[in-house]
């Protein structure tokens, strides 16, 4: 298809049929050294029917009247110097082709605007305000994207103006070689009429490819002319975090320096953190230090460095333990038990790195953890001899601590050996009632014949000795003294009550060991006759019961006697009348028993009383 058909098809639809119109591109580009054609048709008015039709170029103004430079005419005339065999108007006017060629040589003086005027004869001139506009370019056009990521596709585009038929450029890319996942593409466009040439390099980039330098290169036939164009590339991709540096382990009090270092493209937002919170941040660092200047078990923990930028987030962490000595012991459990209950208590203390931990009595052992944050002191069954102070210490290389403690172990009343009854001079006796527990009972004593019950608060009792675990009380009893008289030691408190006979026990016991075989014998005799004679006496006299004879009460009344669970401890009354120890009694005469307490609720004797055995 010849060149004037093909411009009149490119004409806008209607242009035939209108007055004074022009069709050029509005921009063109040509390579310097090279050529450029600036396609143009143009129309008038089919009225005037004129006989010839001439055409000129101007540069810069479509007016002569301003005195633009002659580019180049359709008939021979004079041209502006610049263009002096530079510019050839190749288009027949007379078919209304007004098609220009500029070049070779295309330099930077030629650029501007185009504009055409066409001359009809007489008075049939006209200026078209339509133009073109040349840019000579000294190089192809290189395409980069705004941003470059690696791991993501990348595209890079060479653009050069084929505007001179008579020069096809060739394109070529240099630097590609060793980029990943490669692929080249080339074509043609033509955009309103200004043709050109696309090369498109697709690849995907990495973290090592920024740098790297890519370039476009344009040769043309037949000519030595050669362009080039190339870019660094810039490849950005998401932030890394280099190293983060610090001990793992600080003493108490000391200063500690952590470091951290990073890498992005842009550079990335730096920042500590230890758990949720933020230490220290800083933009566009690539390094990061953090400062503790004193230490404490509440710094312990995980500290993190994060880098971020708008590609991504990276972080690596480090552990930083606090070193110290264990802090004061602390309990868990009751220290107080009832006897025959389990025990069990642990005993805890922080320290790092972690404590042994000993439980002690005395300088007994009795548990312990090493390497452990707490140490478990169990009892199957709680005693008696389990009560008492105990200690807990925790130590490691750095210090020690300790807790003392004291367990209670809770028992009813248990009669100690000590009570019984014995002579205390002439016509006096003492008893002696002794218990241990926890907590501490009370104590009475009980005379059945009488059926009264002594206690604190009476003359006759004394509270010899008391302690937390014990109590040591007395009865003083006046009177002759019998083997078959009963006295009673009842001790209570809140978890039980115990009571028991008391023995009554002689001086005469001795004898035996000092008069020897014959003495024994006479006193043997001796002892058998004041049976005799005693139990003579008794038949002619009233029972020998005690009596007890009222003194004036300081206020209050005796407490009513309680009931207690009876321990009996036999043949007592027997070892005191014959003072032989533990052994059974065999009088010749068996002595009556006891008078009975007469029927109903006995008498209530007042508070204070002085207990005589009449």
């Amino acid at each position: 298809m010849s060149r004037p058909l093909m411009l009149l098809l490119l004409l806008p639809p209607g242009i035939l049929a209108a007055s004074w119109a022009a069709w050029m591109p509005p921009s063109i580009s040509g390579l310097s050294g090279s050529c450029a054609s600036i396609p143009c048709r143009f129309s008038f008015p089919e009225e005037l029917r004129p006989g010839s039709v001439q055409g000129l170029w101007y540069l810069g103004s479509p007016y002569p009247r301003h005195y633009p430079p002659v580019v180049a005419r359709s008939r021979p005339g004079a041209v502006h110097e610049s263009f002096a065999g530079r510019a050839r108007l190749v288009g027949d006017p007379a078919l209304r082709d007004c098609s220009l060629e500029l070049g070779p040589p295309l330099s930077a003086e030629l650029a501007g605007r185009y504009y055409f005027r066409a001359d009809l004869g007489g008075y049939n001139q006209y200026s078209f305000s339509e133009h073109a506009v040349l840019q000579v370019l000294g190089k192809p056009v290189l395409e980069v994207p705004p941003e470059v990521v690696a791991g993501a596709p990348a595209e890079l585009r060479c653009r050069v103006p084929d505007s001179c038929p008579r020069q096809r450029p060739r394109l070529r890319w240099e630097g590609a070689q060793e980029l990943p996942e490669v692929s080249e593409r080339e074509w043609r466009e033509d955009a309103g009429g200004a043709g050109a040439v696309v090369a498109r390099l697709r690849f995907r980039p990495r973290r090592q490819d920024g740098g790297r330098r890519l370039g476009c290169q344009v040769t043309l036939p037949n000519s030595s002319l050669a362009f080039s164009a190339g870019v660094a590339l810039d490849v950005q991709y998401e932030p890394q975090v280099l190293e983060v540096s610090g001990p793992a382990e600080a003493l108490e009090g000391s200063e500690v320096h952590l470091g951290c270092s990073a890498e992005g493209r842009p550079a990335p937002l730096l920042t500590w953190f230890r758990g949720p919170q933020v230490l220290r941040e800083e933009p566009g660092a690539p390094a990061l230090p953090l400062h503790l200047p004193q230490v404490s078990p509440e710094d312990s923990g995980t500290y993190t460095c994060v880098a971020e930028n708008r590609h991504g987030r990276h972080n690596r962490s480090l552990e930083l333990q606090v070193a110290y000595a264990p802090r004061p012991p602390v309990l868990n459990g009751s220290l107080w038990v009832l006897a025959g209950e389990q025990v069990r208590l642990t005993c805890a203390a922080l320290s790092h790195p972690a404590p042994i931990l000993t439980v002690t009595r005395g300088r007994r052992p009795v548990a312990t953890a090493v390497y452990e944050p707490q140490v478990r002191l169990e009892l199957a069954a709680a005693a008696p001899e389990d009560a008492g102070e105990y200690l807990c210490r925790a130590e490691n290389q750095h210090g020690h601590s300790s807790l003392a403690f004291n367990l209670t172990v809770e028992y009813p009343p248990v009669l100690l050996p000590e009570s019984r009854c014995a002579p205390a001079g002439e016509g006096l006796a003492r008893c002696v009632c002794a218990a241990a527990a926890v907590p501490a009972p009370s104590v009475a004593f009980e005379l059945p014949w009488l059926n009264v019950t002594v206690a604190e608060g009476h003359r006759d009792f004394a509270l010899t000795w008391s302690s937390p675990g014990a109590v040591r009380a007395a009865l003083t009893l006046r009177g002759g003294l019998e083997p078959r008289l009963a006295v009673l030691c009842a001790a209570r408190n809140g978890h039980g009550a115990a009571r028991m006979q008391l023995r009554f026990h002689h001086p005469a016991g001795l004898v035996w060991a000092k008069v020897g075989p014959v003495g024994a014998v006479v006193a043997f005799a001796v002892v058998i006759a004041l049976v005799c004679y005693l139990s003579q006496s008794r038949r002619k006299k009233a029972s020998g019961s005690p009596e007890v004879t009222p003194v004036t009460p300081a206020g209050g009344r005796d407490p009513e006697p309680r009931p207690l669970q009876v321990r009996w401890l036999r043949g007592a009354v027997g070892r005191w009348a014959l003072g032989v120890g533990e052994g059974p009694a065999a009088p010749p005469e068996a002595a009556p028993p006891p008078p009975k307490p007469a029927r109903g609720p006995p008498e209530e004797p007042p508070e204070y009383a002085e207990i005589r055995v009449k």
